[in-house]
C-alpha cells in the first residue's frame, strides 16, 4: 500500500505554497477543499464538452434544460425561477433561453397567475435533447469517477452536502 503522505494531486504544490507564503492550515484546508472541488466540476465539464456540442447545446444550456426537466410535467418554471436554480444570471438566463427558443427546445406561455411574467416550457424536441443530454452527462461523470472507489465519491458527496448546509446560507451583493 502506498504512503499516505505520497499522496499527491496538483493543489498540494499549490498548497505547499501557500504555506510557504504563510497561510494558516485552517485557511489552506479551504482553499484546497474549493480548489479541488472546482477541479472535479472542470473535469467533468471537460468530459461532458464534447457530446453536449455534438448535441448543439453549451454547459449553460444543459443546465437550464435540466432544471425544467427535473421539475417534472408539464417541465416548465418562469425565468426567474430557472435562474435561481441554474445558479446563472438573470442576463445569462435570457441569452440562454434566447438561444433554447430559437433551437425549438423551449417556448414561453402567458402565466395566469402573473401577468407581468411568462413560463418557459420544454418543448417534445426540448425533452428529447435533454434526456441525450442527460445520458452524456451521467457517462461524462463515470468516465471521470470511474476509477475512484464508490465509497469514497460517497463520503465526499455527504461531506460537501455538510459544507454547503453552512456555506449555502452565504448571501452575497
Amino acid at each position: 500500500m502506498q504512503d499516505e503522505s505520497a499522496r499527491r494531486d496538483e493543489i498540494d504544490s499549490v498548497a505547499d505554497a501557500w504555506r510557504r507564503d504563510g497561510l494558516t492550515e485552517p485557511l489552506l484546508a479551504m482553499l484546497e477543499l474549493s480548489k479541488r472541488a472546482g477541479r472535479v466540476a472542470m473535469l467533468v465539464q471537460q468530459a461532458l464538452r464534447g457530446p453536449l456540442a455534438d448535441l448543439g447545446l453549451t454547459y449553460a444550456e444543459f443546465e437550464v434544460l435540466t432544471v425544467l426537466r427535473r421539475e417534472g410535467e408539464p417541465y416548465r418554471l418562469t425565468p426567474s425561477e430557472l435562474t435561481r436554480s441554474a445558479f446563472l444570471t438573470s442576463g445569462g438566463t435570457s441569452n440562454v433561453l434566447q438561444r433554447l427558443q430559437k433551437a425549438g427546445y423551449v417556448e414561453r406561455e402567458a402565466n395566469a397567475g402573473d401577468a407581468r411574467s411568462r413560463f418557459v416550457q420544454l418543448t417534445s424536441e426540448g425533452l428529447r435533447v435533454t434526456e441525450r443530454a442527460l445520458a452524456a452527462s451521467g457517462a461524462a461523470h463515470e468516465d471521470v469517477l470511474a476509477r475512484v472507489p464508490q465509497e469514497d465519491v460517497r463520503a465526499a458527496a455527504d461531506a460537501l452536502r455538510e459544507v454547503l448546509l453552512v456555506a449555502g446560507r452565504r448571501r452575497f451583493r
